[in-house]
């Protein structure tokens, strides 16, 4: 997708230098584009779990390259071990992250020391190409979901969306984004209303971002105005994203999701999850029950930061000594979904649905 007009991707390796692994610093969105570096399996752990890059599928490219990294440092099977784990461990909600980190060392740890580097790097490239060609088509499956609503009511068609599952939470397109930017290119007009996604607010700051710099239609409202809309009849449909989702069809995102999922419910309004088939756990059943719910610093919530006077600046909001809780995801049970919208198609939150889109899993699946 586009900033100021040229077309970018999340991460991509430095021209003239494989050894250094370039992001988009995501932290100083919208208000500074900067370009990050990070030339170790570490620094890759670092910039995931400082958020520097983040959105499950981003989280699982970028490992990808941090095991290229490393094994331009060591490719021993200790030393990648070693790597994998670290990377495994930057932020734990996220299942694209194992998976990536998995799918590649599986490759690398059957090759001979000297292969390992290459392979690594062509393995990273070609997951972080999937995932393009992957949300490009989340973004089709999707549009006809849109298209169906523009021709059933002939007007703009208003969407919320929470957090950020746009370009910058993939390598492009995005996911709850994709269906959107589609619909506009195919000229079905289209309003989002963007959540600002306390307590990082990647809403207000990437989402928004994003809309601006595609020309679409938007309104920021804080967290709590979605109820309110839909109970007025000025959303039309949800879509957010998932970090993880469960073979019965529970959606893991970011903190705030479930309770949009409740107003959709109680107002009739499709609520639907965009999703790229590597967020999908096969191994667990009872999203509530099971997805581990990552827990972070409680100053991001005592605090916020901001652009001011030329920088960026955090500021106390509560007061000194309050203790706060910080639970970065919740999960939506699939009786909320309406469906699931994947890259093979469209289907009900359920394990019945999810293993008509995908029945090489009916011979693994309990």
């Amino acid at each position: 997708m586009r900033i100021e007009g040229k077309h970018y991707h999340t991460i991509w390796v430095k021209e003239g230098s494989r050894d250094t692994i370039q992001v988009i610093d995501q932290r100083v969105l919208p208000h500074q584009f900067v370009v990050h570096e990070i030339r170790s399996a570490s620094e890759a752990a670092t910039a995931i779990s400082d958020m520097i890059v983040r959105g499950a599928p981003l989280i699982g490219v970028t490992a990808a390259y941090g095991l290229y990294l490393a094994c331009l440092a060591d490719s021993s099977d200790k030393a990648l071990s070693e790597a994998a784990s670290l990377l495994k461990a930057s932020r734990p909600t996220a299942v694209n992250l194992a998976w990536a980190v998995d799918l590649v060392m599986d490759e690398l740890l059957s090759l001979p020391i000297n292969e390992r580097a290459e392979a690594a790097l062509k393995a990273a490239e070609k997951i972080k190409a999937d995932d393009i060609e992957i949300c490009r088509q989340i973004g089709k499956h999707g549009l006809e979901i849109i298209r169906e609503l523009y021709e059933k009511e002939q007007r703009t068609i208003n969407i919320l969306t929470h957090c950020n599952a746009g370009w910058l939470a993939t390598v492009d397109w995005g996911t709850a984004t994709s269906p959107i930017y589609q619909a506009m290119q195919e000229g079905i007009p289209v309003h989002v209303w963007v959540d600002e996604t306390r307590p990082r607010n990647q809403g207000a700051n990437l989402t928004a971002f994003e809309l601006l710099q595609e020309e679409i239609p938007h309104k920021l409202i804080v967290d709590n105005t979605g109820g309110h809309l839909m109970q007025h009849g000025m959303v039309d449909m949800v879509i957010v994203g998932t970090d993880r989702t469960t073979a019965h069809g529970d959606v893991a995102n970011k903190i705030g999701t479930y309770l949009k999922a409740l107003a959709a419910h109680d107002n009739q309004i499709p609520f639907y999850v965009a999703l790229p088939s590597s967020t999908i756990d096969w191994d667990l059943k009872d999203g509530v029950k099971e997805i581990p719910i990552e827990q972070r610093s409680g100053e991001e919530v005592t605090s916020i930061w901001g652009w001011s006077k030329g920088e960026m600046t955090q500021v106390k909001l509560s007061p000194k000594g309050t203790p706060a809780a910080n639970y970065g995801f919740d999960v939506t049970p699939a009786r909320l979904i309406t469906g699931l919208i994947t890259d093979r198609g469209v289907c009900e939150a359920s394990k019945e649905g999810l293993l008509r889109l995908y029945p090489e899993r009916l011979s693994t699946d309990g």
